[in-house]
């Protein structure tokens, strides 16, 4: 996937992205009123993410054509579609890896400060801003992008220590706990990427970003660069993390993770929105031909 150059504007984003941070199956402890409420404070609270209207191009190419989403703190949304469709591109503008031509970003209620250059494209207003609006995002890449000169554990301790200003002591505390959360070994922490197989990487990548104590964790395919049997590892941590009640924009191919741990999914097609809605709906009774012609071929 990434090309030399892009791997190293992901790797200057990732310090200030790298963004950052139980559902039990025992008694229920709220009532019945008290579900009630609490859900209807959910949803009166300001979205957690906001992208409105996300134009894109990419030379004479326009890639996205005004996709839109809205995501509300404990929401698991995953975006479907065929390779092309724009789907990495929006999750890439979402944390500015890629500039947007056009549309707003808000975070927790906070818009991205923008201004249209004399082209009139977008650029970031308020580069400090951005930084600070940033850790509030965690990217998990397809290539896990971790730095190979650093061991598991320093790769989850990086960002915490240079973003958030933890000493050494507390940032390899956190990072300990975070790589017990994706299940590995203590062993696992003093190897390097190399020596890890990529289901191990992937989870020290997840790890990385829950380190960060993210309101939004932003995952794109994080399976896809993965051998089959390595996949339900990592899925197995990210219905986790769903059960936890994290918000999480999940680009993925794995309808299964999107039909049974989504709230939410969109489907993608030439840059636009096709159709989205309950995962039961828009993966059982899609009402768009291609959406039909997709899920033909994926559900096989």
């Amino acid at each position: 996937m990434p090309e030399p150059r892009r791997v190293s504007v992901e790797s200057a984003a990732m310090i200030e992205t790298i963004g950052p941070s139980d559902s039990s199956s025992g008694e229920n402890v709220l009532d019945t009123s008290a579900q009630t409420a609490a859900s209807a404070a959910a949803h009166n609270a300001a979205p957690k993410l906001v992208a409105r209207d996300i134009h894109k191009r990419f030379g004479d190419n326009e890639v996205l054509k005004g996709v839109s989403l809205a995501a509300n703190a404990g929401d698991v949304i995953s975006i479907i579609g065929s390779s092309g469709s724009g789907k990495s591109t929006f999750l890439r503008c979402i944390n500015f890896l890629e500039r947007p031509n056009a549309g707003d970003i808000i975070v927790d209620g906070e818009p991205v400060r923008t201004k249209t250059d004399s082209r009139g494209n977008l650029e970031v207003a308020d580069h400090k801003q951005l930084q600070r609006v940033r850790t509030k995002l965690a990217m998990v890449f397809q290539h896990f992008n971790l730095w190979a000169h650093m061991t598991s554990i320093e790769n989850v301790m990086e960002a915490p220590m240079h973003v958030l200003g933890l000493s050494k002591k507390e940032a390899s505390e956190r990072a300990r706990e975070c790589l017990e959360k994706v299940g590995l070994a203590p062993k696992v922490e003093k190897q390097y990427p190399s020596h890890l197989s990529g289901g191990q990487q992937q989870r020290v990548a997840i790890a990385r970003a829950l380190a960060m104590h993210p309101d939004v964790m932003l995952f794109d395919e994080p399976t896809s660069a993965l051998d089959p049997e390595l996949v339900g590892e990592v899925l197995k941590v990210m219905q986790k993390l769903a059960e936890e009640g994290r918000t999480m924009i999940v680009v993925t191919h794995e309808m299964g993770f999107a039909r049974n741990v989504s709230n939410h999914v969109m489907f993608l097609h030439q840059g636009r929105t096709e159709e989205e809605g309950a995962p039961a709906d828009v993966l059982s009774r899609p009402t768009s031909e291609r959406l039909r012609q997709f899920l033909s071929g994926s559900l096989k």
